[in-house]
C-alpha cells in the first residue's frame, strides 16, 4: 500500500496550509513530488509558500484564498474540486477557544463549527466519488485528542474534533478494499518555531517543551502513516496520555481535572 502516484494533473489538497501543520504537510507533499491546491484564508501566506515549494521540488502550486467557514465560500471550492482529479486531501484547517462557553462569542463559536466540522464533510464529500471512480487516493483527517473526552472551557472545539475523530474512523471503515486510504492524526501540541518568551503564549508558557512535538515530524509521519493506511497516529506523549485517558477513565472523573487546565488557556 502506498499513497497515490503524483501525476502532471492530480493534485494533493491541503487546507489551513498557511502555518503550522498545514504548512508542513504541503511542504512534505511537495517533497514527495506531488503538486498542490493550497486553501487558507492568508492568500499572501500562500502565494509566499506556493512559490517556495515550486523553485524547491519543481511542483505546480495553485493557491485558493477561501474562508472555509463561510458556506458560500466553500462551497465554491467544493465544486471545483468535485471536478479536479484530486489525489489526497489533507482536511487540517481548524480553530480552537477556551473558556467557558456563555462568555464566549456565539458567532464565532458558530463559525468554529463550520469549519472544524461542515467544512471537513464537504470538501470530504467532494472529492471522495472521483477517488472511488479511480480506486486510489488518501484522505488525512486532523483530528485531536481533544476529541476523546469531554473538555469544560474547551467545549466547542472538543465536540468539533470528537466528530472529526468517529467521523474519520466510520469513513474508514466503509471505504475498506476501495483502495482510498483514510488515517486520523490526533496530535498533541505542536510547534513549528520555538517562540520568543515575550511573545510565548499561555499554551506555551504551560506546556513543558519536552512535551511539544514538530510540525514537520508530524507531517512526515501523517503522511508515512497515510501511506500504509493506519487508521490512527497519535504523535507525542500529551496525545497519547489524552487517548489513554479518554479511552479508560470515566468522563464524570476526567472532565473536571482537564477542564480546570483548559480554564487556565482561556485566562
Amino acid at each position: 500500500m502506498s499513497l497515490p502516484i503524483p501525476t502532471p494533473d492530480t493534485r494533493a489538497v491541503v487546507t489551513g496550509a498557511s502555518s503550522g501543520i498545514g504548512e508542513a504537510l504541503a511542504a512534505e507533499l511537495a517533497a514527495r513530488g506531488h503538486s498542490l491546491i493550497l486553501v487558507a484564508r492568508r492568500g499572501e501566506l500562500l502565494e509566499a509558500l506556493a512559490q517556495r515549494l515550486t523553485e524547491a521540488h519543481g511542483v505546480t502550486v495553485e493557491v485558493r484564498a477561501v474562508d472555509l467557514s463561510d458556506r458560500d465560500a466553500r462551497a465554491v471550492l467544493t465544486a471545483e474540486l468535485a471536478d479536479r482529479p484530486v489525489s489526497i486531501l489533507c482536511n487540517n484547517a481548524g480553530i480552537a477557544t477556551f473558556g467557558p462557553i456563555a462568555e464566549l462569542d456565539p458567532g464565532y463559536e458558530r463559525d468554529q463549527v463550520e469549519l472544524n466540522t461542515v467544512a471537513v464533510h464537504d470538501l470530504t464529500l467532494a472529492v471522495l466519488p472521483g477517488m472511488l471512480a479511480r480506486n486510489s487516493g488518501g484522505i488525512l483527517m486532523v483530528g485531536s485528542a481533544a476529541g476523546n473526552m469531554p473538555i469544560p472551557n474547551n467545549a466547542t472545539y472538543a465536540a468539533s474534533k470528537a466528530f472529526v475523530n468517529t467521523f474519520s474512523e466510520s469513513l474508514r471503515g466503509e471505504l475498506a478494499g476501495t483502495g482510498v486510504h483514510v488515517t486520523l492524526l490526533a496530535p498533541g501540541p505542536v510547534r513549528t518555531v520555538e517562540p520568543d518568551p515575550a511573545e510565548a503564549s499561555i499554551v506555551d508558557k504551560l506546556v513543558p517543551d519536552f512535551l511539544w512535538i514538530s510540525s514537520e515530524y508530524t507531517a512526515k509521519l501523517s503522511l508515512d502513516s497515510l501511506a500504509k493506511n493506519k487508521m490512527r497516529v497519535v504523535p507525542g506523549l500529551i496525545s497519547k496520555g489524552m487517548s489513554v485517558a479518554g479511552q479508560y477513565t470515566p468522563r464524570a472523573l476526567i472532565a473536571p481535572i482537564v477542564g480546570t487546565f483548559y480554564k487556565k488557556l482561556g485566562g
